[in-house]
């Protein structure tokens, strides 16, 4: 319980970061499209990091199952993988990474299935 509020409140915290860093630091230093691609990487990365503090909070008020421990680990691994790969691209230029973020997205959705099935489940 504890751990999913705290790395989701971290990366909320730096998903806060992030997005002014791109907004301030990066603005007129890289291409348009990778402030767009950098944005991309923050938005992700807080609407994970409010799904990984629910799912914090949900063990702490249900007996918490493997279904939701996993929904959280997908979703930190996801941020991981999607917006993190996005970010170094944004600064890069390295078109490949891109082949690395859609596995993020599929760690995402997975735990938000997880998420639903739990509830299914539980609720």
């Amino acid at each position: 319980m504890k751990t999913f509020i705290i790395i989701g409140a971290l990366s909320a915290f730096l998903s806060v970061g992030l997005g002014a860093f791109g907004a301030h630091a990066l603005e007129g230093k890289i291409e348009k499209k990778y402030i767009d691609t950098w944005n991309t990487g923050v938005l992700y990365q807080m609407f994970h990091a409010i799904g990984i503090i629910i799912i914090g909070v949900l063990m702490g008020t249900v007996s918490p199952t493997s279904l939701l421990s996993w929904s959280g680990w997908l979703m930190v691994i996801g941020t991981i993988l999607f917006s993190g790969s996005l970010y170094v691209l944004s600064l890069s230029g390295i078109k490949i990474l891109g082949a690395i973020t859609p596995f993020g997205g599929v760690s995402f959705l997975a735990g938000w299935i997880l998420l639903v099935i739990f509830a299914a489940k539980t609720m």
